[in-house]
């Protein structure tokens, strides 16, 4: 730091790393700020907008009537109420000098109205006191790529809703969605993007308020009180964060002083033509300022566990978007400001908040999503498997007869697995427009849909990667997915439905006990494939490994309804085996009645194995299969 800059004063300090593009605070010095001095209590609003020819600000304090605030330096705008005026609301009117005030919302506003009305309300940062210290300690202490990581996604006002369609509270979804999260044997709930959007069909992800959770779902207050009873109940929670793109209304911060300000000056740049919105300019330093301390705000104001990142394709290149694009300097499509963001964004994430869990949601081949900056990589902690999630759909879309034809679409992660550390998604995008429930994407009558579904998930928790199953994946509805209704809760009444839950609450927990099914998820030595061209049966067998030699599982899974007698796998150590996991059972809605018994091993030379098992393979089915009593030497 500079002497001039040692000098100044805080405020003054605020401004100058603002402009530099290093605060990481940004929202303590932006917006409504409370001033106490002694018994007094005033509010200063500071607001960047640095090409205006004047801003004004209106609000329940001023009667509604025009106030000019004072240009200070660096592109800041403020005015000083020497009175209390917490709860009022206000907008910013920004004169563009052509002869037109446009209002605006307050971009670090932790509350709006909910829309369609649009003002600002003055709402100070709660103090809080947490209770979590010991969920904080043990997050910190925590290798989470080999931990556990079985996330709920939830878009928050469609998993339940009061019969008259209103939704829950915060508090109301505490009190029912956490310990349905844990009875499930979920580690983390992930919700859609809560922070405030004036479109519901927009699912969140065109957002005009950064700062503030949407006014249709509760305030910042309640958020807290959620998330800290969600650590004491050791439950995780992470959110859907949008940094790439935000809503073009104009009451937001599409254009918001005249010019281009938080978008690119470049219209090929600034237009995202698909989603209808506008994209932020990631190499302007101001406005890395403000994603930046964004992302803090809600990782460290509300003790959130990780964000997933939106779109992250749309951050990287130029051409991702539909309509045309500009070249970068280098002649390529890559987008070079996108990738200095995403580094410097997981880099400062990382030093500030360092249990944080960076997912990315991208869904091309870039190389290095997560490895780290140091490495030339982005620096994710996880990236969203899309490939793996589209090849997998589309086999089991398929009728059975065809798939073991088409194994490759299962087994071809086995290829890549280890370029990245992934997630398995099975998503909100993957349940609407058109493209049916997880079940109704299955052929066959209900009895075949859910003998698919589970053995669809079964595959899904034995196959390295964390995994996300979407709200509503887990009853089995049929309906696709409607942001504006609850999940089909009643389908649980009906035949299989209930039973099928049960196999997913099954299935997460030995997720959460078996280490051989999360340990080594991003380790070679994790996975030892046996049987993976078997195209006429359309079996596939592989070996899943914790880190002690005795501790691994052998997973079997029959792609077709058609049941496979005296199958011979091939296991690593002699002894008895015994299946810990049939998904044909009858209490999962399957038909066996009677478990498989205990399977005693023959030195018999089979799939690169010394001594092997024979068993009986249920149609359509996934067996875990355990040793039970091994000699713990190999051949």
């Amino acid at each position: 730091m500079n002497s001039e800059l040692a000098k100044a004063s805080n405020f003054e300090k605020d401004i100058y790393f603002f402009n530099q593009g290093t605060h990481r605070q940004a929202y303590k010095f932006l917006g409504s700020q409370r001033v106490e001095d002694g018994n007094k209590i005033g509010y200063r609003f500071n607001v960047w907008a640095p090409n205006a020819k004047q801003v004004f600000i209106q609000g329940d304090f001023t009667n509604w009537n025009l106030k000019e605030l004072e240009y200070i330096d660096g592109g800041i705008w403020s005015i000083y109420f020497n009175e209390d005026l917490k709860r009022q609301h206000y907008k910013y009117g920004i004169d563009n000098g052509v002869g037109h005030i446009e209002y605006k919302m307050d971009p670090f506003a932790y509350r709006h109205e909910t829309a369609p009305k649009d003002a600002s309300i003055v709402w100070d940062l709660p103090d809080y006191e947490w209770n979590d210290s010991s969920w904080i300690k043990e997050q910190r202490e925590k290798n989470i790529l080999e931990e556990p990581l079985q996330i709920y996604e939830v878009h928050f006002s469609s998993w339940r809703q009061h019969t008259d369609g209103r939704n829950y509270s915060f508090q109301e979804l505490a009190e029912t969605l956490i310990p349905y999260v844990k009875k499930m044997g979920y580690t983390h709930i992930e919700f859609m993007p809560l922070m405030d959007h004036p479109l519901d069909a927009s699912w969140g992800y065109q957002i005009t308020g950064f700062y503030a959770v949407c006014g249709r779902y509760g305030t910042i207050d309640e958020l807290k009180e959620f998330v800290d009873y969600a650590h004491q109940n050791g439950i995780g929670v992470l959110i859907d964060w949008v940094p790439g793109h935000y809503s073009r209304n104009s009451n937001g911060l599409a254009y918001f002083d005249g010019t281009p300000t938080f978008e690119y000056q470049d219209l090929n740049k600034a237009n995202n033509v698909g989603w209808g919105t506008l994209n932020f300019d990631l190499g302007r330093t101001q406005v890395q300022s403000f994603l930046i301390s964004n992302a803090l705000f809600w990782l460290k104001e509300f003790h959130i566990d990780g964000i997933r990142v939106d779109a992250v394709s749309n951050m990287l290149y130029l051409d991702f978007d539909e309509g045309p694009w500009t070249p970068n300097e280098e002649g390529t499509n890559i987008k070079l400001e996108g990738v200095d963001f995403l580094q410097k964004l997981n880099t400062v994430v990382h030093e500030e908040w360092p249990q944080a869990i960076m997912m990315a949601e991208e869904s091309t081949n870039w190389n290095g999503i997560t490895k780290s900056v140091e490495e030339g990589g982005l620096g994710f902690d996880f990236k969203w498997n899309m490939g793996w999630m589209n090849d997998t759909l589309k086999f089991f879309e398929m009728d059975p007869l065809y798939r073991p034809k088409n194994l490759t679409l299962i087994t071809f992660v086995f290829m890549y697995q280890l370029n990245e550390n992934y997630i398995l998604p099975y998503s909100h995008d993957e349940v609407v427009h058109g493209k049916h429930s997880m079940l109704g994407k299955i052929q066959g009558d209900r009895y075949n849909q859910f003998a698919t579904l589970r053995l669809i998930h079964g595959y899904m928790m034995a196959q390295p990667g964390k995994v996300l199953h979407f709200m509503g994946n887990e009853i089995g509805q049929y309906l696709e997915w409607r942001y504006y209704d609850e999940l089909e809760w009643i389908d649980l009444e009906r035949e299989f439905n209930s039973e099928y839950q049960h196999y997913m609450s099954t299935l997460n927990h030995l997720g959460l006990k078996e280490k051989s099914l999360h340990e080594l998820d991003h380790s070679a030595d994790g996975l030892t494939i046996l049987d993976a061209d078997n195209y006429e049966e359309g079996v596939l067998t592989f070996i899943r490994h914790s880190k002690k030699t005795n501790d691994f599982l052998i997973i079997v899974c029959n792609f077709v309804p058609v049941q496979r007698d005296d199958v011979r796998i091939g296991v690593p150590f002699e002894g008895t085996y015994e299946v810990l996991l049939n998904s044909e059972m009858k209490e999962f809605g399957g038909t066996w009645v009677d478990p498989i018994a205990d399977l005693k091993t023959e030195a018999i030379d089979t799939n690169d194995q010394p001594f092997s098992i024979k068993t009986i393979i249920p149609a359509t089915s996934v067996l875990y299969i355990r040793p039970k009593r091994i000699s713990g030497v190999k051949k």
